[in-house]
């Protein structure tokens, strides 16, 4: 088909909707609230909550709902995101994981030794890029609080888990404004159930594909064995841009060219994903589903751009196990059989997609801090729907030669 064809019939059609239907109530609706055809069977709270035991927390500082948090010049609008893999229990509980880096311009603490020992210990922290070594001091405090007296009775040590994607285009980074307090209140506001979604906790100040974006998760159910499983993913979308932006198959980015980021004409971006699910899994076979997220990423169109860091982890909270310091000298695991685990990747990879769609639609316009004056726009989520729609109808049509 021809691309400029195609571009000019599906601006057309989107638009012959009217006006009124890009707002509605200034209501912020989710993919699958909007009609996007995604595939998969969501969990009950299509988040990674839908996983047994799994507790998300946040803590947002923005300047523009608290302003005393504005010391400089520049606005702040930052903040922690804090996943609990066991939530509270009172006994220590590692979790079996895996990780993997498909771009590694960025961070993410405890990995070396989840490379070895397969496990890690304790709750995992998103954050900004500058503000790693205050979360990573909040989540040392909380295990040693929460786990006191194997940590005071035993030499055991802590290293959590913390990843960070860069802010600075819409908050004053290097103001190093999350301390550790901001951390330790995001863990300890942990829950269950429906999670708040775009400019909230790690993700308050992240940018996707030049729209405001930032936390957004999903999940998927899986059948295996006559049992029903769940795959959940959460990410904190600060990457791509806005020409590779890419919607069930439909290259929208190449429709949405007003409002773009000011000088922002090559990647300095990143994105997290963690993925939990409650199936038995090694770690071996934990590393390789991480790898999936990047096949989830690549659906919306970024390459992983060289500035990017693409650097993501996934857990199990199946085989519960003590910490192996206080365990005895043999171990069992169940685990599943590896023909298995292509409706796995899937669930991975749809979760993953879907996850940073909704950081999109749920995200809020924001003024951006540098270059000063300028609005980071939230998609229209009513508008981008019909885009789809309507790429998607081309598509299926007849085909010009």
């Amino acid at each position: 088909m021809n691309t400029k064809y195609r571009a000019g019939k599906v601006s057309e059609m989107a638009h012959q909707k009217g006006a009124q239907q890009l707002q509605v109530c200034g209501k912020r609706l989710r993919a699958r609230e909007l009609g996007l055809p995604l595939p998969g069977k969501p969990g009950i709270y299509n988040a990674i909550t839908d996983v047994p035991g799994v507790l998300v927390g946040f803590n947002t500082l923005s300047s523009q709902a608290d302003p005393t948090l504005q010391t400089g010049a520049l606005p702040v609008q930052t903040g922690v995101t804090a996943i609990l893999p066991v939530g509270f229990a009172s006994q220590l509980r590692p979790v079996w994981a895996g990780h993997y880096a498909l771009n590694g311009n960025g961070e993410m603490t405890g990995t070396h030794w989840i490379a070895d020992g397969g496990y890690f210990v304790g709750p995992i922290l998103l954050t900004n890029t500058h503000a790693v070594g205050a979360a990573h001091q909040a989540a040392t405090q909380w295990i040693i609080d929460q786990y006191r007296e194997q940590w005071h009775k035993h030499h055991l040590w802590a290293m959590p888990v913390v990843a960070e994607t860069y802010d600075g285009v819409l908050n004053d980074i290097n103001g190093m404004h999350v301390r550790p307090e901001h951390a330790r209140q995001a863990i300890d506001s942990a829950h269950g159930g429906q999670l708040p979604e775009g400019n909230v906790g790690g993700g308050a100040g992240m940018i996707a594909y030049e729209f405001k974006a930032g936390t957004g998760t999903a999940s998927r159910q899986v059948a295996l064995a006559g049992q029903t499983f769940h795959v959940g993913a959460l990410v904190q979308a600060n990457h791509g841009l806005r020409p590779w932006l890419t919607v069930c198959g439909v290259p929208v980015g190449q429709e949405f060219t007003e409002d773009r980021i000011p000088e922002m004409n090559r990647e300095q971006g990143s994105v997290v994903c963690i993925l939990a699910t409650d199936i038995p899994l090694l770690p071996m076979q934990l590393q390789k589903l991480a790898r999936r997220a990047a096949l989830g990423i690549g659906r919306g169109g970024t390459p992983g751009g060289n500035s990017s860091g693409d650097i993501f982890l996934a857990f199990s909270v199946a085989n519960p196990m003590p910490i192996q310091q206080l365990a005895g000298p043999w171990g069992q695991l169940q685990f599943l059989n590896d023909c298995l685990l292509d409706e796995v990747y899937l669930a991975a990879i749809e979760a993953v997609e879907e996850a940073i769609l909704n950081a999109l639609l749920m995200a809020r316009d924001i003024p951006t801090a540098r270059p000063a004056g300028a609005i980071c726009r939230a998609i229209d989520g009513h508008r981008l729907a019909e885009w789809v729609k309507a790429g998607r109808h081309l598509d299926s049509g007849p085909q010009e030669a």
